[in-house]
């Protein structure tokens, strides 16, 4: 399956190079590739992008049309003769769901091919024991809500908390969601008759953030999740390091003066940069300085609002807002000494509630205490950065399925009868 994460690499193709049929699927790919990144074009800009001619393009089309992958949406007027038909995918062609879970919260949303949301739900586990029939539950509640089978599902990402198993692609170590375990995959993929992934939800963050959020565009960043439990993900030369075991990012483990070493995986809670920056910490902390709150970042958010005004408890958050900054600043340096990445994106519930006041903090913290000098920035992503990433991660598998389809039709997603 296709990483993606990852660029999209070239799918094998039947037939030997320089045969009709090879230069048929070659051709017609391009065309769908290129419309596939969601513009409406005409034949003449199809010719031109892709280097043939416009017959040859009408050929590609009408291949395209045949097989209800491509439509005409509409005609761009021109300066002499009749208007150009414009050209684009059809978004019916392949469907995708993506999944965050969490301990309290499942969201779920359904997306055609282009990546427009048909259908977004939510659900309370409430203690549900068996991750796979919670899965497929809530699956079949988006599905009918969008009015999509489930049957014609192309691609399912989930994005989890945890170390995801790079090799199979299971959970292995979820300490908010003890029911994971490994086989849930298989077990998964088994129920739905679907291509499922399970994705670290930090790194689908991170893809979301790299599409369209303070690192768009950005080579290299890591993102520094920040919320009840810590997470990161890194971003090197465009790729997504996870690491041999799938464990890099668990920054909650990291060692450092003033908290107790961690001494078992399965509670990082008791030691570790957790214990000093963890959602239970900034809730203690800003609770000693006066803005309690039911969460760490309702506690933040207040903090920066009283910071920003002048009255009683200016003095207090600011305190509180520098104190948490050289929490976190210790592990954004232990993360800098090493990768000096230049862009730091401090995400999570409280990086989002701490905004360029805790950024700002946390990029002087880092300054102090390392070489490195990476630009430190709040997310930028609206709303659910994990359920933006897993989308974006299903619709890729989606359109490289539709690609792969071309030159062995078989492989297609499966269409309303």
């Amino acid at each position: 399956m296709q990483d993606p994460l990852q660029p999209r690499q070239p799918q094998e193709t039947r037939g030997r190079p320089g045969t009709p049929s090879l230069l048929r699927v070659l051709n017609d790919r391009a065309a769908l590739d290129l419309l596939l990144r969601g513009e409406m074009l005409t034949r003449s800009q199809i010719s031109e992008y892709t280097g043939v001619s416009k017959v040859t393009v009408s050929q590609m089309l009408a291949r395209l049309e045949e097989r209800g992958l491509v439509a005409v949406v509409g005609e761009q007027a021109g300066n002499r003769g009749p208007n150009a038909a414009l050209y684009s995918v059809v978004p019916s062609s392949a469907y995708v769901a993506g999944l965050y879970m969490e301990s309290d919260l499942v969201a779920a949303a359904v997306a055609d091919v282009t990546g427009r949301r048909i259908a977004d739900v939510s659900v309370n586990p409430s203690g549900a024991d068996d991750p796979v029939d919670l899965v497929r539950g809530v699956v079949e509640r988006a599905c009918a809500s969008a009015g999509v089978d489930v049957a014609r599902l192309s691609a399912l990402v989930i994005g989890s908390p945890g170390v995801v198993d790079p090799r199979t692609g299971d959970p292995r170590l979820a300490v908010n969601l003890p029911a994971w375990h490994e086989g849930a995959l298989d077990a998964l993929r088994g129920v739905l008759h679907k291509p499922v992934m399970i994705e670290n939800d930090v790194n689908l963050a991170a893809m979301a953030e790299r599409a369209a959020g303070a690192a768009a565009g950005a080579d290299d960043f890591v993102l520094v999740w920040l919320g009840g439990g810590l997470g990161l993900a890194t971003i090197l030369g465009g790729q997504l390091h996870r690491g041999t075991a799938g464990a890099a990012g668990e920054i909650g483990y990291l060692p450092v003066h003033g908290a107790p070493q961690p001494s078992d995986i399965t509670h990082p809670l008791r030691g570790g940069l957790q214990f000093l920056a963890g959602g239970a910490a900034v809730r203690a902390l800003a609770a000693s300085h006066g803005f309690p709150a039911p969460t760490a970042a309702q506690a933040v958010q207040a903090a920066v609002s009283a910071a920003a005004i002048s009255g009683t408890q200016t003095a207090a958050a600011s305190v509180f807002l520098d104190e948490l900054a050289e929490r976190v600043a210790v592990g954004v340096a232990s993360v800098c000494v090493v990768l000096d990445p230049g862009l730091v994106v401090l995400g999570g519930e409280v990086g989002r509630a701490g905004g360029a006041a805790l950024a700002s903090r946390v990029a002087a913290g880092v300054a102090r205490i390392c070489p490195a000098r990476p630009r430190v920035v709040p997310t930028g992503v609206p709303g659910e950065p994990v359920l933006r990433g897993a989308m974006l991660a299903a619709v890729e598998q989606a359109r490289a399925a539709l690609l792969a389809s071309v030159a062995d039709p078989s492989t297609a997603p499966a269409r309303a009868q």
